[in-house]
């Protein structure tokens, strides 16, 4: 009789598991980071004192630099026209106008930035609107 001898196996290390671990806690942790909302744009808010408002889900931002130019959701603006505004909020809202709408300006902006943006958040239908302010520092 002519027996075949078994292979040996060899004497190394699987990775597979290993690997499969490390894949599976960078997913986890990727899931459950939460990220900061980063503004590109320097604001400095104006004050105000009263109380604030309930935070809703879901709001469109549009930032006013100090210089009047404009970012809606973190994506700055190409100029500072009136119809480039326009289509940007009726890009990011996806035709929902009934979202509420942030103003977030720096207190040295312009008044006309500020109301052209109020302009075209209301000639799109917006009603939800609110400005962004901060507490005043105590002395």
């Amino acid at each position: 009789m002519h027996f075949r001898r078994q292979a040996k196996e060899s004497d190394g290390v699987n990775l597979t598991p290993l690997i499969d671990v490390v894949f599976l806690l960078l997913i986890f942790f990727m899931v459950s980071t939460t990220f900061t909302k980063e503004s590109h744009l320097k604001l400095n808010l104006p004050e105000a004192a009263g109380p604030q408002a309930a935070e809703e889900p879901r709001a469109v931002e549009i930032l006013i630099s100090a210089d009047g130019t404009y970012a809606v959701e973190g994506q700055a603006l190409i100029n500072k026209k009136l119809t480039t505004l326009k289509s940007a909020l009726s890009e990011v809202s996806a035709g929902e106008y009934n979202r509420p709408l942030v103003i977030t300006a720096d207190a040295t902006a312009h008044h006309q930035a500020v109301v052209r943006a109020l302009d075209a958040a209301g000639q799109l239908g917006f009603v939800n609107l609110s400005i962004t302010t901060r507490q005043p520092e105590q002395n």
